[in-house]
Parts: structure tokens; sequence; C-alpha cells
């Protein structure tokens, strides 16, 4: 199982992501593979070439309060454009997820996590609620490691 954190440090809760990723690399074994990415999304496809099992938490905005959750299966179904379209990263990950789709490059498991954002301004401080919900995040991927048979449940 490879976990990707997605964002940019730079523009406040953007950095969602990036903060799962790096809270999960102290709490598991080195031999977890777990990464930090920001630009440019499509790269993704290389790194998760060969994988059988991709988790990506990225930042989102759709209009939610911020630090809800949503998990979505981007195996089985296209991830929502209006939800995680907003990036400053580039090409959006919605965006890649659909290239990799219709370069028949999807792994065959792909969960997105979506962290609602209230901020996206320059600065480096996470909203207290998107705070949160990173460590509710870093709580469920870590058990995920821990029983790999038992895939995070989705959560609202």
């Amino acid at each position: 199982m490879l976990v990707v954190g997605l964002g940019n440090r730079l523009r406040r809760d953007d950095a969602a992501g990036l903060e799962v990723a790096r809270r999960l690399r102290r709490l598991l074994p080195a031999s977890a593979s777990v990464l930090e990415w920001g630009v440019p999304i499509p790269g993704l496809l290389e790194h998760w070439a060969g994988e059988d099992s991709v988790i990506i938490v990225d930042a989102m905005k759709s209009g939610g309060r911020p630090g809800t959750l949503r998990r979505f299966d981007a195996t089985a179904d296209p991830l929502p454009i209006e939800a995680l379209h907003f990036s400053s990263h580039g090409l959006g990950l919605a965006e890649t997820v659909a290239l990799a789709r219709t370069l028949g490059r999807l792994p065959d498991s792909l969960v997105v996590w979506g962290i609602e954002g209230a901020s996206f301004e320059p600065g480096e401080n996470l909203h207290p609620e998107v705070e949160k919900a990173v460590e509710r995040v870093v709580r469920r991927l870590a058990a995920a490691f821990i029983a790999p048979s038992c895939p995070p449940a989705p959560s609202r």
C-alpha cells in the first residue's frame, strides 16, 4: 500500500495531505510507503505504477464545513471535479485520476480522502478543524497499515 499526501505547505489548509503523510511517516516503520507530493500531480502516475493499493489524501474545497472528511473510491467512480479541482499545484487530482483511467493506469484500488479546507491563502497554519481532521485520517491510515486486510472505514 502506498499513501500519498498532496498539497502546498505555503497555502494554509492545502497542506493537509502533506501533514497527514508527515505524521504517518513518524508513526510507521521505515518500510511503509508514504510519499509527500506537491507538483506536478500527473507525475504521481509513475509513483503508483506497480502498486496494488494507493491512498491519496488531499485538501478539497466544496463549500462544506472545514474539517469535513470525504472518502472516495476513485477506482469505481470518477472523482468529483467540483470538490477536488481546486489546486494551487497545477492540474488537479480529479483530472489526473481521469487521465490515469483513460490510459489504463489506475491501481487496483485507489482511495482518496478529501479534507475540507477553510483557507487556501498564503500562510502556513492549518485551520483548527482541519487540524483535527488530519489527526482522524492519520489514525485511520495508521490502523490500515497495522491491519491491511481492514480498509479504513468511511467517515463524515
